[in-house]
């Protein structure tokens, strides 16, 4: 072999000792890269092993209350099927709550709601006996009552925080009583002490019927208050709540009447500016949106007006009267005084009482709707659901 062909093998021995020193720096330069990328100077608790627990500063421990400015106040139930609401519960002497260790720092006073004050329920008055309110937000005819039976007496302040996360399921208002000590089935209070508990779910509205999907949740989300309060529910059969819910629906849909009359004006549109000044002189309360309400002597509504046009509009040729029939009683005779308005109104507006089509509504065609009106609460009457009743704003509202 010639010192030529030495040479070759030499330096090629030299290169590929080269190309491999090379490449192994170029790896360790990209484990280091990698390991500096997600290097972390976060002790892992879970690697941990026989380390002592950090002291912490003990967490005061606070109690959940029901906020007074929360929408839609919960509201109690009514008398247990084949119950009645004189049922008396035998006397207990309820523990005095323990006094604490030590003085705890001051805070602020605060205050839990009941969970069905008076203005909760449509129609209700403020000054409505505990006992008739109750009766009247668990209603056998329109709810399913499901009992919450509970071992000895519960305090009311106990069972707020609980109940208040369960107030309704899709659209249906759930509403909760209680058995108290004095004898009478009431909405819960702060303060109250009850022996017996029911939970009711509206079984339709005025849009829909309560369906197998809501009522499933309703079930699993009441267990869970339930076990919380330390009860146990009886829950009916859904096929029968289902058939329930769907039959008071029915009779719902084929209530649900609304009754309008319309004026036109007889020259040029009315200006939006000019025309709410008149409508106020009316008596007509402006409502946020758009439309007007006429109030009745107790704090209700008897019927409302539009102007058929949007905020921005700068006049209108039409107005609207609509009357909610079921939600007005008649003895408050709705239908006879949104037609003493629109009369008022087409002196005042120069205007015209028409129809949908446009056609004149004369005095013979509206006795005969007052014939109609008459008709349809006697209807009502016979269902027990008398309209303008609480029963019926329920539903209707």
């Amino acid at each position: 072999m010639t010192d030529l062909q030495m040479s070759m093998i030499a330096a090629g021995g030299v290169f590929v000792v080269g190309v491999v020193v090379y490449n192994k720096w170029q790896e360790y330069r990209a484990r280091k890269s990698v390991e500096r990328a997600f290097a972390s100077d976060h002790d892992d608790v879970l690697m941990r092993s026989g380390e002592p627990e950090l002291e912490q500063a003990p967490v005061e421990r606070q109690e959940p209350v029901l906020d007074l400015g929360a929408e839609t106040p919960l509201s109690p139930l009514d008398v247990e099927p084949g119950a009645s609401k004189f049922d008396t519960a035998p006397p207990i002497d309820a523990p005095a709550p323990s006094a604490p260790s030590a003085p705890a720092a001051p805070r602020a006073p605060t205050k839990v709601a009941s969970l069905a004050p008076a203005a909760a329920l449509p129609g209700a008055r403020p000054d409505t006996p505990p006992s008739e309110l109750a009766e009247s937000l668990v209603d056998p005819l329109i709810d399913c009552i499901i009992p919450l039976n509970v071992e000895g007496a519960v305090r009311g302040n106990k069972l707020l925080p609980a109940l208040s996360r369960l107030r309704r399921v899709g659209n249906k208002p759930i509403h909760y009583i209680g058995f108290a000590v004095s004898g009478d089935w009431e909405p819960i209070v702060h303060g109250g002490v009850y022996t017996k508990l029911q939970a009711g779910v509206q079984l339709a509205t005025r849009t829909t019927a309560l369906n197998e999907i809501e009522y499933s949740e309703l079930v699993t989300r009441l267990h869970a208050v339930a076990d919380e309060i330390g009860a146990v529910t009886e829950v009916p059969d859904m096929i029968e709540v289902m058939s329930e819910a769907r039959t008071l629906h029915r009779f719902v849909a084929g209530h649900d009447a609304q009754l309008g009359v319309n004026l036109a004006a007889n020259g040029a549109p009315w200006a939006i500016a000019t025309l709410i000044q008149a409508l106020e002189n009316q008596g007509f309360d402006v409502r946020p949106d758009g439309r007007f309400s006429m109030p009745d002597k107790e704090g209700g509504v008897l019927f409302t007006l539009s102007t058929n046009v949007t905020l921005g509009a700068d006049t209108t040729n039409r107005l609207t009267l609509l009357l909610d029939v079921p939600c007005v009683a008649p003895g408050r005779d709705g239908f006879g005084a949104m037609v003493k308005c629109a009369k008022e109104l087409t002196q005042r507006l120069d205007a015209t009482i028409v129809d949908d089509f446009e056609q004149p509504l004369l005095d013979p065609a509206l006795e005969e709707i007052k014939g109609q009106v008459a008709e349809f609460y006697q209807e009502m009457d016979a269902s027990d659901i008398p309209a303008g009743s609480t029963r019926a704003l329920r539903l209707f509202v």
